[in-house]
């Protein structure tokens, strides 16, 4: 195994293989997937702060075995920041984890170098001695059914805003996921309670689901799938987490959850890879509030 100690922001930070090849299909190497996570760092740490990290870990590339990890693993550096957190904060059983917190630079390149290619985060944030808070973002995740794909994602997406805007909820981003659909955030006051969240959640895809019945469900049964669009309410579960907005996906290529304007959500919207993503920083800036 080849290493190398490099200084980041101050801090000592250990690099290994960083010619290892994490996605097959493209030859894309560790490397390359530290320099992303360092070139998107001042977008992506705004998404990160205050939040704790589910990562999922590649150690040998998307093709091989992965692993999700919510504790901080032995050897972690004391600066690193991480608190013991309830498993399902104001719905728990009593179970504590020890979360990490990836809020600088540092941090988030530790994590990356432990094939941590993808970063999970709750809607909720933690104060600075770990005192859990009030949501302060609302998802709904769009998942398509067989013979739906991006297209019916990208129709169910501008439904969804104009139903949230009627609710008062008129800061709503799009975001391609990486992977098969996407996700629409919209910015809360933090006035409401997770399973108040949680369960406005529920009632609005349900809502949908049943005005927009040829495009849209809101239960997870394959049956009901195939032409349609899955309204993923659940993620609001303070026991839940979603891909982090800029976060890398561990999918055949090396796509990244993107931010999207509207006007791109439409028949020709696709995912993006991390190289596009950086491209479009310098000409469309941070999308996200």
């Amino acid at each position: 195994m080849t290493e190398q100690w490099v200084q980041v922001k101050g801090r000592r930070v250990r690099l290994s293989n960083l010619d290892k090849v994490l996605w097959p299909a493209t030859g894309t190497t560790k490397g390359e997937m530290l320099h992303y996570y360092t070139q998107v760092a001042p977008v992506l740490l705004r998404q990160l702060a205050d939040r704790p990290v589910t990562r999922v870990r590649y150690p040998d590339g998307v093709a091989a075995d992965r692993f999700f990890e919510k504790n901080v693993p032995a050897g972690t550096p004391r600066w690193v920041r991480h608190h013991w957190l309830p498993a399902s904060p104001g719905d728990d059983d009593g179970t504590m984890l020890d979360l990490p917190v990836l809020d600088c630079l540092p941090a988030l390149i530790w994590a990356a170098n432990l094939g941590a290619i993808e970063l999970h985060t709750p809607q909720w944030r933690v104060g600075p001695r770990g005192g859990v808070r009030a949501p302060d973002r609302l998802v709904v995740d769009l998942d398509p059914g067989p013979g739906a794909g991006l297209v019916g994602c990208a129709k169910a997406a501008h439904l969804i805003a104009e139903r949230l805007a009627d609710d008062g909820l008129t800061e709503v981003v799009p975001v391609t996921s990486g992977g098969k659909g996407m996700q629409l955030y919209a910015t809360l006051d933090g006035s409401r309670a997770a399973t108040a969240v949680h369960a406005y959640a529920r009632d609005l895809a349900r809502e949908l689901a049943s005005a927009h019945p040829d495009l849209l469900v809101a239960t997870q049964k394959k049956t009901s799938r195939p032409g349609k669009v899955l309204l993923d309410w659940s993620q609001n579960h303070p026991a839940k987490t979603t891909i982090t907005p800029y976060a890398m996906r561990g999918r055949e290529h090396p796509t990244v959850a993107a931010p999207r304007t509207w006007d791109e959500v439409g028949p020709d919207l696709d995912q993006l890879t991390w190289e596009q993503v950086l491209a479009r920083l310098g000409h469309v800036g941070d999308l996200m509030p």
